[in-house]
């Protein structure tokens, strides 16, 4: 389980530059009218073209949307929640992307999203399977001693 995080992992930090790439080539030769036009001019009088992660309302990314309890069952519904949110968000870019050089990289990445969620879904009935059914989650074997 722990190299098939660690390789998703990776993966979803190439996914976030592949997305930095089509925002800096969608906007790295906008006029300031097109710019303007697009509501791109908050996001460019702090950033220029240069990428700054935020989600599409502007906030900033932060540590803090990535949720660990150090716990095997719930971290990965943690994961299975995030896989799913993601494709949500590429269906949703897929609604309104009309250039294939955008279509095309955005259904590649959706894809890879639903890989990963079946990955975790493995992982995690790897995981249930190794704990006592009748404390499925009454308690973190990992850290608590058998009653």
């Amino acid at each position: 389980m722990g190299n098939n995080d660690t390789d998703i992992g990776t993966e979803e930090l190439a996914h976030l530059e592949m997305i930095s790439t089509i925002v800096y080539q969608l906007t790295r030769n906008r006029t300031p009218e097109q710019i303007k036009a697009g509501g791109f001019q908050d996001y460019f009088i702090n950033h220029t073209t240069g990428i700054y992660p935020a989600d599409a309302s502007g906030e900033p990314f932060s540590a803090l949307t990535i949720d660990v309890a150090g716990d095997p069952i719930t971290d990965l519904h943690e994961d299975l929640a995030a896989e799913q949110k993601a494709r949500t968000t590429y269906d949703n870019i897929l609604r309104y992307a009309e250039d294939p050089d955008v279509r095309d990289p955005i259904k590649f990445l959706r894809q890879r999203e639903v890989v990963h969620y079946q990955r975790f879904g493995e992982a995690l009935r790897i995981a249930t399977d190794h704990l006592d059914s009748k404390n499925f989650y009454a308690m973190n074997p990992a850290f608590d001693k058998k009653a």
